[in-house]
């Protein structure tokens, strides 16, 4: 994959977050409560209006896409063919931008409810089109018991960790998703005039692992370009913005057990790079809380993010 000037990260960064990594911290992006829920196997749920994107399956790829259900939520697993799902407002109310929403899941689920299709109706209620990204993941395996294993050696303390790659080498570990990126983008594109979307106002949210991949895209997204960027408590390792580092809205939980104690880097060098970012710092609400009630502020973080769409005019109609 090839990365430009925009696109260049500086050594010790990103590979402090490699996949690996990350799906070891965030494996399901899931809520601090309700720990002892089971996964439990549900048929694919009915996905009618999903759009196969044009990056076909992934490579070397053999075991069936999944579902369960978990945390009184639904999640996706072995996806090997990425699909784009619009949620469109309502005529009457659209404002003509448009968010791609990743879920997140380390790159091994996707908490396609909580984190995919629940923000997308509340971003389409407020007249913004959204599109929820079903992108490529990495194989686990086929039985849920096998998955399960999986997950607890993941997490076992006596687990063999392998070696960190480069930064250029965690980012080519992304190259699927990022190419799922790039076709949702470009799609949307394509179809801007029939989803009455202004072409040069979309942008893209994304949870945990789907945070990491909105940044890889922005980095090394080439023509994706998103207007509007957030990282929903995702890593937030320093890099180097491209130099028309869009609009950045992060949101992390101070008792986050991943990524509270690492450091703002990022935030730091979107303000040196004089380029626009609000951060919400909350004091509690753990990982994964996406679009789940609970009884912390951290709730409030879709409210204060429409707010910030708001400030930038992506709330206004397009004329």
């Amino acid at each position: 994959m090839k990365m430009g000037k925009a696109g260049r990260v500086r050594p010790m960064q990103w590979a402090r977050y490699t996949v690996a990594g990350l799906a070891l911290a965030c494996a399901l992006a899931v809520p601090a409560r309700a720990q002892d829920d089971r996964m439990t196997p549900i048929a694919t749920p009915a996905q009618p209006t999903a759009i196969v994107l044009d990056t076909g399956k992934l490579p070397g790829s053999t075991a069936p896409e999944a579902w369960h259900s978990q945390y009184g939520s639904v999640f996706a697993r072995n996806v090997t063919v990425a699909t784009l799902t619009p949620f469109l407002p309502d005529p009457a109310k659209a404002t003509g931008a448009a968010v791609v929403v990743a879920p997140g899941g380390g790159f091994r689920t996707l908490s396609m409810e909580n984190e995919g299709w629940q923000v997308a109706r509340a971003l389409a209620e407020k007249g913004v089109a959204a599109f929820v990204l079903k992108y490529r993941l990495n194989p686990t395996p086929v039985d849920m018991p096998g998955f399960e294993r999986s997950m607890r050696e993941m997490f076992s303390a006596t687990a063999v960790r392998p070696p960190r790659p480069s930064p250029e080498q965690a980012m080519a570990d992304l190259a699927p998703q990022i190419a799922d990126a790039r076709a949702a983008f470009a799609l949307i594109r394509r179809r801007a005039g029939e989803w009455k979307i202004d072409p040069d106002r979309i942008g893209m949210i994304g949870f945990s692992a789907g945070a990491m991949l909105t940044m890889a895209t922005t980095l090394a997204g080439q023509d994706a370009k998103p207007a509007f960027i957030a990282n929903i408590y995702g890593p937030l390792a320093p890099m180097t913005p491209p130099a028309d580092a869009p609009p950045m809205f992060v949101a992390l939980a101070a008792d986050d057990p991943f990524f509270a104690q690492g450091g703002f880097g990022l935030i730091d060098s979107w303000r040196t790079a004089k380029r626009p970012v609000e951060f919400h710092f909350f004091e509690q609400g753990g990982h994964g809380f996406g679009m789940y009630p609970k009884e912390t502020t951290s709730t409030g973080w879709f409210d204060s993010y429409v707010r910030w769409i708001g400030m930038h005019g992506m709330l206004k109609r397009a004329h």
